[in-house]
């Protein structure tokens, strides 16, 4: 794998000027990028477009949940794009719904396990009656057997997923922040090469890249140290 291809950039920024700017700006530094809410809905899926179009890897993530038709039908628009990556949320029947709507296409279809803003308290507090650990465990599991791609899930998850499922999984892992940079809303993080080392096959970056001065130069050290 092209170890550009570990990072996916996330252009959460907030209009599609400031995305295509950023893009220009990272270059042949970036192959991989993540287009999500913020831009999705103010034409963040024509840019996809163009970035594939331009040669980049994209990962839509729009974390899909609905009945197994509304999913399938869904996905299988999604699937005509050429993107890499699309997120579900990692409940057997929609995964089950999304991994058929992608088939026979290039898409891989990674199930959300658990967000890394989330602890065990916040999923006691929704409900939940399993820990953190278990339920990332539990929804790995389902994701293998639907047919998914991958998994999202943090960084500290990694070795219980691949025990659990072994290499069956690609994991993209979230929450990715450098030392000494402001963890922000993200309660789960690591460091990008802790988290390489660890076992993660991509690592979502936003804000470390999106918000630096110098966003090339905070890319490529983040390059480096995930080669170190």
């Amino acid at each position: 794998m092209d170890i550009r291809d570990r990072v996916i950039v996330a252009l959460d920024v907030p209009h599609l000027q400031a995305a295509r700017t950023l893009v220009s700006t990272l270059g042949d530094s970036a192959t991989f990028y993540k287009i999500g809410y913020e831009l999705a809905f103010i034409g963040g899926l024509d840019l996809a477009r163009d970035l594939i179009a331009g040669g980049k890897k994209v990962f839509i993530d729009l974390k899909l949940h609905d009945i197994p038709n509304t999913i399938e039908k869904g996905v299988g628009q999604i699937a005509t794009m050429g993107a890499t990556f699309l997120t579900v949320h990692a409940y057997p029947q929609t995964l089950a719904a999304a991994a058929k709507g992608a088939a026979g296409s290039s898409l891989g279809i990674l199930g959300v396990s658990v967000m890394t803003s989330m602890n065990d308290a916040d999923l006691a507090e929704a409900g939940y009656c399993l820990t953190v650990e278990a339920l990332v465990v539990l929804r790995a599991k389902q994701a293998l057997a639907a047919g998914a791609a991958g998994l999202i899930c943090s960084a500290g998850d990694i070795a219980n997923v691949r025990a659990a499922v072994g290499n069956g999984l690609k994991l993209i892992t979230p929450g990715i922040r450098p030392a000494g940079s402001d963890i922000g809303d993200q309660k789960r993080v690591m460091t990008p090469g802790a988290a390489i080392k660890t076992g993660a096959d991509h690592l979502v970056i936003g804000r470390p890249i999106t918000a630096a001065a110098d966003p090339k130069g905070a890319l490529s050290a983040i390059l480096d140290e995930i080669v170190a």
